[in-house]
């Protein structure tokens, strides 16, 4: 029967019922859903307990029932589920250790690009940096005016001149 076939039963609502069950931690038996079913000795247990309340005693007085019912419905564990399951657990936790080791060696290869990347464009800063130094020295010394115009100076001082013509020195051409 289901909780409230058992709180009709009893003359009771179906909080009070399940109350009884939690509280005197009453090793009652479960459906699918999570639902309580009872048998007819479940029955013959909660008619009890209603005797005793009625009678005057509490409810923390009411010595619970510490025996479990074997399930019906459940499954008995085998050695080889157990073993599948240890198994699997270990398989579990090897695949995480090799995950992590991996995300580790990822992270430490993608740290040692960032740094050379970074050296590299440090290095590429301080030529840039150097060369806007001769840049500005250049522009300083244009702008410092033109210095003293130095003369033109032919090597080993001796200009060459063209000889003229006899015919043409003696006329003044």
């Amino acid at each position: 029967m289901n909780t409230t076939e058992v709180a009709i039963i009893l003359g009771v609502s179906v909080s009070t019922v399940q109350r009884w069950v939690k509280q005197l931690g009453l090793p009652m038996e479960r459906n699918d859903r999570g639902h309580y079913f009872f048998k007819d000795e479940d029955i013959e247990l909660l008619k009890n307990i209603k005797e005793q309340l009625q009678n005057g005693a509490l409810l923390q007085d009411i010595a619970p029932v510490t025996e479990k019912k074997p399930s019906r419905r459940g499954t008995i564990k085998n050695v080889e589920q157990e073993q599948t399951i240890e198994f699997l657990m270990t398989k579990v936790k090897e695949l995480e250790l090799n995950l992590h080791a991996k995300a580790d060696s990822v992270t430490s290869y993608q740290l040692l690009q960032h740094r050379r990347e970074i050296e590299d464009l440090q290095a590429h800063i301080t030529g840039l940096n150097k060369k806007v130094e001769l840049l500005e020295q250049e522009l300083n010394t244009l702008k410092a005016g033109p210095s003293i115009e130095k003369p033109y100076v032919l090597d080993d001082s001796k200009v060459k001149r063209k000889k003229k013509n006899f015919v043409s020195s003696f006329f003044g051409f």
